[in-house]
């Protein structure tokens, strides 16, 4: 008895399997589908292609920050990190950038950049100095300059 309920279970639990198989879903149903969640209708949002960040932005970072070596970037959590740069005019001081975009519109409040900069002292070492206030906001007026003028290269 115990071995026909088992066997009953078991084909009716391969059949619930088999039914949420389908074209669009070639590796079965989800957690929400078992548990009642998976018929709700899905927004635009949560079916979006592609990066998890306005893609102007994105694209107006890599082009703004293009001669800084990139270290790491993450398109679905929206950092990129730029690894240390020295201008070759000024050899004793270096730059780090990390770039933080923080929606999938193009405002001004979706951006946020931060730069760290290291002098030479008279060891040879690199000591962490302040830099200029002035420097992250213009960065970040440069990405978002850039950025516009991708966004109205493609509406046109």
């Amino acid at each position: 008895m115990v071995l026909v309920r088992g066997a009953t279970v078991a084909l009716i639990a391969s059949g619930l399997v088999l039914v949420g198989c389908s074209a669009g879903r070639p590796f079965g149903p989800t957690v929400g589908d078992a548990f009642g969640g998976g018929g709700a209708p899905r927004s635009a949002a949560s079916t979006q292609t592609g990066i998890g960040v306005n893609a102007f932005l994105w694209r107006a970072t890599l082009d703004t920050f293009s001669f800084m070596p990139l270290a790491n970037a993450d398109p679905w959590g929206g950092v990129i990190n730029y690894d240390w740069y020295s201008d070759p005019q000024a050899p004793n001081e270096r730059f780090k950038a990390t770039v933080f975009i923080l929606d999938t519109r193009l405002r001004a409040d979706a951006l946020n950049v931060t730069v760290t900069k290291e002098v030479r002292d008279a060891t040879g070492g690199w000591i962490a100095t302040a830099v200029a206030a002035q420097t992250e906001t213009d960065l970040e007026n440069a990405i978002l300059t850039k950025a516009r003028q991708l966004n109205l290269s493609t509406a046109g």
